[in-house]
């Protein structure tokens, strides 16, 4: 037990010298050749990594009619499309400026003048990591809720390249359930990816079975009056994005404050699953999102 913490160190500075030495790499090339070569790089190893085995059980609940080789198609773009990702992380300022369509701007400019708080809901689709550069460039600074990286250094990278329009990382958990609220009173905003599991959560359709979903989301807007906008990031080709982002959800007011939560989150749900039937590819398939 003494000797564990100098193991965790020597680990997280191994790891962390790992993706310095990778981000010195990609920062280095060309924006294209480096999108192109992380992206194959992870075609070539994601696929034979025992994480896959999940990804492809996930993506054989979700899709019942497509054969194996449908599947493994999928999961290749996938592993593309993390590896690309990865690999454009020290371009992503740059990608935000100049290869980023934004539809649906008309939704953020509102909810920056309603003179409330308000709330911005995604998933891990697509470009995710660059919301917070588009935040910046759109002009609403946003407080990011995420789970912290295990590795100081590793987590020290992220949030320094975060974006301009990070106003504040939050990590999940007790603590920043209050901070949230803080953010909130005083007329802030709040983004959050709502598509993995959490355990105490609520049971809500996702891509016909039932997915504990983290049900946040619902009670901060009920809480405050605000509203919930869902967007995504897709990949379009290469390292060009188109963001999308859709009209407010309303909120139902039936009296049972349970059952509109519920409600609010069934439609959350069903965006991201619109979104991930139609791109199967550029969501993240990796995770237990469905008991066993």
């Amino acid at each position: 037990m003494i000797n564990f913490p100098i193991r965790r160190r020597f680990r997280h500075g191994a790891e962390a010298a790992g993706v310095f030495l990778a981000w010195g790499l990609f920062s280095s090339l060309p924006l294209d050749k480096a999108s192109s070569f992380g992206g194959w790089i992870a075609r070539m190893i994601g696929p034979r990594l025992k994480v896959s085995g999940k990804a492809r059980r996930n993506l054989c609940l979700a899709f019942p009619e497509k054969d194996s080789s449908e599947i493994d198609a999928i999961l290749r773009e996938v592993w593309d499309n993390l590896g690309r990702l990865a690999a454009e992380f020290p371009h992503l300022k740059r990608i935000a400026a100049e290869r980023v369509e934004i539809v649906g701007r008309q939704h953020l400019d509102t909810m920056r003048n309603d003179r409330r708080p308000g709330l911005l809901v995604s998933a891990h689709f697509g470009g995710w990591e660059l919301s917070g550069h588009l935040a910046g460039q759109l002009g609403l600074p946003v407080h990011v809720v995420s789970r912290v990286a295990n590795n100081p250094w590793v987590e020290w990278l992220i949030r320094r390249n975060r974006g301009s329009g990070v106003e504040s990382v939050i990590p999940k958990g007790p603590g920043g359930a209050r901070k949230i609220v803080e953010v909130m009173r005083a007329g802030g905003h709040v983004a959050m990816l709502v598509d993995q599991k959490m355990n105490d959560g609520i049971a809500v359709p996702f891509m016909g079975r039932k997915a504990m979903t983290p049900p946040a989301a619902a009670r901060l807007a009920f809480k405050f009056d605000c509203p919930i906008v869902a967007g995504r990031i897709e990949r379009v080709g290469g390292a060009y994005f188109r963001a999308i982002l859709e009209p407010p959800i309303p909120l139902p007011k039936s009296g049972d404050q349970e059952r509109d939560v519920f409600d609010v989150m069934v439609e959350v749900n069903a965006k991201i699953e619109r979104w991930v039937r139609a791109r199967p590819g550029q969501w993240l398939w990796l995770h237990n999102r469905w008991p066993n």
